[in-house]
């Protein structure tokens, strides 16, 4: 079953990075996922998400605020 990842953020650097980590770790891993970008402030706002850049997978918020290693992000999508 494919997961559902979203990025929360405004297209910051620490967003950018945090979308290239997460889209690395799918790749290199074959993993089944479909990235989405939310840059829409009122739409982060209904996560009720004070810090950017957050991880969203399947709609529970894992990380926010800081830029996840791959290993961290690897191991929230086994």
């Amino acid at each position: 079953m494919s997961k559902v990842v979203k990025i929360l953020g405004t297209g910051c650097p620490k967003c950018q990075a945090m979308t290239g980590v997460v889209k690395d770790v799918i790749s290199e891993n074959n993993i089944d996922a479909t990235v989405e970008k939310v840059e829409d402030i009122m739409k982060i706002m209904t996560y009720n998400v004070m810090t950017t850049p957050a991880l969203v997978i399947d709609d529970v918020i894992t990380i926010k605020g800081r830029v996840p290693s791959k290993t961290e992000v690897l191991d929230l999508l086994k």
